[in-house]
């Protein structure tokens, strides 16, 4: 039923299982972060190195989230449009990076590349299919889900890579992959934008 009080409806009760999904997507990517970040850098690997600071990155943002259940729609709103715009900056400094590796021209090393880029896989699909039932949540929710989607295609972006650099000897793909995680970075950044300031604005109407 349509609410059509004049006030500021009352703050979502926190959803325990949303909690339990966010608090276990934490740890995973808190813990892809650590073996990324130095598998990426021992590897030569953009595609690795961007993939650590977008888990890093969605770490923060489930800590986020766990700090705002509860809270009204303008302020979940509030905090999924700071993380949607954090997507997006992600993906201009992917950008940045894979034109710095362009000019260093050093391949990446495709099996630690591909082995890490598996068990990153396992660990989003893991996270994505936890997050699953809550896609079509408030901006909050679904910027919590586009995040573990998006590392997920990305992960299989990065084994695709992996493949190629081993059968190439050349950077070319795995620039190509993180070119790819720029891009759903920047287009998943703008999908929460876009709904949390719909939310915002609707939600301010409603208090007036």
């Amino acid at each position: 039923m349509a609410c059509t009080c004049s006030h500021e409806p009352a703050p979502q009760k926190p959803n325990s299982k949303f909690r339990t999904a966010l608090w276990i997507a934490l740890f995973i990517n808190l813990a892809m972060f650590l073996v990324e970040l130095i598998g990426g850098a021992y590897a030569h690997s953009s595609a690795l190195w961007a993939d650590s600071l977008d888990f890093f990155g969605d770490a923060v943002n489930y800590g986020i989230s766990l700090a705002v259940l509860g809270a009204s729609l303008y302020w979940r709103a509030t905090v999924a449009l700071l993380k949607g715009v954090t997507m997006a900056l992600f993906g201009l400094v992917v950008i940045a990076k894979t034109a710095y590796a362009y000019v260093q021209g050093i391949p990446p090393e495709a099996i630690t590349m591909g082995t890490i880029g598996v068990l990153a896989l396992i660990a989003n699909v893991i996270a994505a299919v936890i997050l699953y039932a809550f896609r079509d949540g408030d901006s909050n929710m679904q910027s919590v889900w586009l995040c573990s989607r998006n590392d997920a295609i990305g992960n299989v972006a990065v084994i695709l890579a992996a493949v190629g650099v081993f059968g190439t000897g050349s950077l070319i793909p795995d620039l190509i992959v993180a070119v790819v995680m720029s891009i759903l970075g920047l287009t998943g950044g703008y999908q929460v934008i876009k709904k949390a300031m719909q939310e915002r604005k609707q939600n301010k109407m409603v208090s007036a």
